[in-house]
C-alpha cells in the first residue's frame, strides 16, 4: 500500500490549490481516504473523508463550504480542492486510507504528507 500526496505549495490568503493523493497497491473504491493535517504545535487532525463506493463525504466544521473532496476511482486518485485559503490552513496535509470503507474508521496508512503554506 503506497499513498503519494502532492500539490502543495506557498499561495496567498483567498487563493486555491488542489491537493492530489496517488493510491497504490489497492483499489481506494474500496476503502475511505481521508485528508488530515497538522499544523505547527498542533496536533493532526481530519479534515475531510470520502467513501466512494457509498457515497459519502465528511468535512470538519472548520474547512466546510472551502474543502471539496473527489475521487477518480479510474486513476486511484484521491482529490481536495481547496479555495479561499485562510492562513490558519497551513499544515502538512496527509492521506490516509482508513481501514474499512467507513470515515469513521481508523487511518491505517498514511502518505508522506505535502505542505501547505498560506502567507501574504
Amino acid at each position: 500500500v503506497q499513498l503519494v500526496e502532492s500539490g502543495g505549495g506557498l499561495v496567498q490568503p483567498g487563493g486555491s490549490l488542489r491537493l492530489s493523493c496517488a493510491a497504490s497497491g489497492f483499489t481506494s473504491g474500496y476503502y475511505a481516504i481521508g485528508w488530515f493535517r497538522q499544523a505547527p504545535g498542533k496536533e493532526r487532525e481530519g479534515v475531510s473523508c470520502i467513501s466512494s463506493s457509498h457515497g459519502t463525504t465528511y468535512y470538519a466544521d472548520s474547512v466546510k463550504g472551502r474543502f471539496t473532496i473527489s475521487t477518480d476511482n479510474a486513476k486511484n486518485t484521491v482529490y481536495l480542492q481547496i479555495k479561499s485559503l485562510q492562513l490558519e490552513d497551513t499544515a502538512v496535509y496527509y492521506c490516509a486510507r482508513l481501514q474499512t470503507y467507513r470515515c469513521s474508521s481508523s487511518p491505517e496508512y498514511w502518505g508522506q504528507g505535502t505542505q501547505v503554506t498560506v502567507s501574504s
